[in-house]
């Protein structure tokens, strides 16, 4: 099965409005990126995958689309689990949901109910640079303990990031070494094998029985895509890493392209190649029972 563990909610259900398409060139090194897609472009690029999971971001209060974007990004919702709710509904074979809070949100644990019982949400996403908020403060230690309590899975973006306001030092892997000896139970998905930081990932992978890391955001920078996957190997935690596109960033398609690609950049070299079955294991790993969503 192939399962896609990270991509982001679609901000208009049926036609972009004209004028409101953006293309945002400092997401990725090779191409920009249209920022601003319909659920049908959605579900056209998720066609590879099996299932996928699908998330909002919840901005600080009062906000609509975050401080760290700067102006307004177009869409035609407010409540965004609201929003992810209507589309996992719409497509229940395809989808799972994924809420997004903020800790210093004073109703976020009514909401992390709400979007549970009431919408069926199946899991958190939380980005704490671009969110800015501290991931190790009592308000987001309430919200991983009620995670934890509850089978939740989060996933957090962990990594760098080209947005000037958004704190990279929320975003380091160690950070999640510190939750998940405070949580040990909780299911983590640490996004992007922390790039740059992908050895710190990797430690902090195999220390703890239930964090896990994807691989989103990593074949167009083949270097760091190779190095990360060879420590994996040499640190023999390549059965959790999970497969994932960060869409609209790149497709699923193009990931599972790029990774079976990865070997190409030592082509004619004697330095170590990761194992052709173990890519494929990664393509093909059923990641749900490994979160608790099975």
């Amino acid at each position: 099965m192939i399962v896609d563990v990270h991509s982001h909610l679609p901000q208009f259900r049926d036609e972009v409005p004209e004028g409101l398409r953006q293309n945002n060139p400092a997401w990725r090194p090779d191409r920009a990126v249209e920022s601003v897609y319909t659920w049908s472009e959605f579900m056209e690029a998720a066609a590879p995958a099996d299932r996928s999971i699908v998330f909002p971001i919840k901005w600080h209060p009062g906000e609509r689309t975050g401080s760290v974007n700067g102006a307004d990004k177009p869409g035609d919702w407010d409540d965004v689990n609201l929003a992810t709710a209507q589309f996992v509904r719409a497509f229940p074979e395809k989808l799972i949901g994924f809420m997004s809070l903020h800790p210093n949100d004073i109703y976020a644990l009514e909401e992390l109910e709400r979007c549970r019982t009431d919408f069926g949400l199946r899991g958190i996403k939380l980005g704490a640079n671009y969110q800015i908020f501290d991931p190790l403060e009592a308000r987001a230690l309430a919200i991983y303990a009620e995670a934890e309590r509850h089978g939740l899975p989060i996933l957090f973006h962990i990594g760098t990031s080209p947005v000037r306001m958004a704190p990279i030092r929320y975003a380091h892997p160690l950070v999640v070494d510190e939750i998940a000896q405070r949580y040990p139970n909780l299911k983590i998905i640490m996004a992007h094998m922390g790039h740059p930081w992908t050895a710190d990932t990797i430690v902090v992978v195999r220390k703890h029985p239930n964090v896990f890391t994807d691989i989103s955001g990593l074949f167009y920078r083949p270097f760091t895509q190779w190095e990360a996957l060879v420590r994996a190997t040499e640190w023999n935690i390549l059965d959790k890493v999970l497969l994932a596109s960060d869409f609209p960033i790149t497709t699923i398609g193009e990931t599972i392209d790029g990774l079976r690609r990865v070997n190409d950049i030592v082509a004619g070299t004697g330095l170590p190649r990761i194992p052709e079955d173990r890519i494929e294991d990664i393509i093909n790993r059923n990641s749900l029972p490994l979160l608790g969503l099975e």
